[in-house]
């Protein structure tokens, strides 16, 4: 039943040589998302690229050149990469070229709130990533974005937890512990955090710590007494260890604030065998 809790619980970059010319103006780019990741914008934006139809390259391509042009202002910049964003997004469907122009825009802008939207954008979509490099790859462009909304407000706690959480998730640091860390540093400095809180349960899922995990999916679940996400893995987590009693009344608890029928319905019949 883990599996299923997973899937209602939780939810490609290196900056180029590169195509589209006005990005080579940003000096300050993060130089390790510029030499440690494994794969390159310019690979991913070539083979997503392949599954357009010959309109559709066309459009793209009129989109960069105007971009590589050079007499292009920097808002005109900006506007440019939100067409590609939305290109990317609604019309191809594919995610990394559309986080990664977004991603672009908000480097441009230099917003806390759209650098902090890109890195969580990055940042949730890596934690079910499967491949090394592809999710090294969105860790570090999250990381950039995250770092760079934290010089703007070096007072936010969500946005400390989001850097935290690219360590933890994306596997780009030679110490394990260090994305827990830097998100402990805010639980135990606010431990009525839940972003923190969640990010660590995450972590303790990730280590096999169960007891742990539990303890925190308390804590969050009395702060906000109709999260149905945590109170679903809480009582996944009570199954897994074998306490059926705790694993039903979490069950039941969480029910009346699911939404998904199929989910609503598998919680039931996941009561009924356990009480069997």
């Amino acid at each position: 039943m883990l599996l299923t809790a997973g899937l209602f619980f939780f939810g490609r970059t290196i900056p180029s040589k590169k195509t589209i010319s006005a990005a080579n103006n940003q000096k300050n780019r993060n130089t390790e998302s510029d030499h440690n990741s494994h794969i390159i914008i310019d690979s991913i934006l070539a083979l997503a690229k392949r599954q357009l139809s010959t309109e559709q390259v066309a459009r793209i391509s009129r989109l960069e050149n105007t971009l590589s042009g050079g007499q292009v202002t920097k808002d005109q910049q900006i506007h440019i990469y939100h067409q590609l964003a939305r290109f990317w997004a609604d019309s191809a469907r594919i995610f990394e070229p559309y986080a990664w122009y977004l991603a672009e825009a908000a480097r441009l802008e230099n917003s806390e709130k759209t650098l902090t939207f890109a890195a969580q954008l990055f940042l949730d979509n890596l934690q079910n990533e499967e491949v090394p490099g592809q999710k090294q790859w969105k860790a570090l462009q999250a990381k950039d974005l995250f770092e760079r909304s934290l010089k703007i407000n070096p007072e936010n706690d969500s946005t400390k937890v989001g850097l935290g959480a690219c360590y933890l998730f994306g596997d780009i640091s030679t110490t394990p512990m260090e994305g827990i860390t830097r998100i402990k540093e805010v639980a135990d400095r606010d431990s009525t955090n839940v972003y923190a809180q969640l990010m660590l349960v995450k972590g303790s899922l990730l280590s096999g710590q169960f007891d742990k995990a539990i303890s925190r999916l308390h804590t969050i679940v009395r702060l906000e007494k109709n999260n149905a996400e945590s109170m679903l893995l809480l009582a996944d987590l009570y199954e897994r260890t074998g306490d059926k009693p705790n694993a039903v009344t979490w069950y039941q608890k969480c029910l009346p604030f699911v939404k998904q029928a199929d989910v609503k319905k598998a919680i039931e019949k996941r009561i009924e065998a356990l009480k069997n």
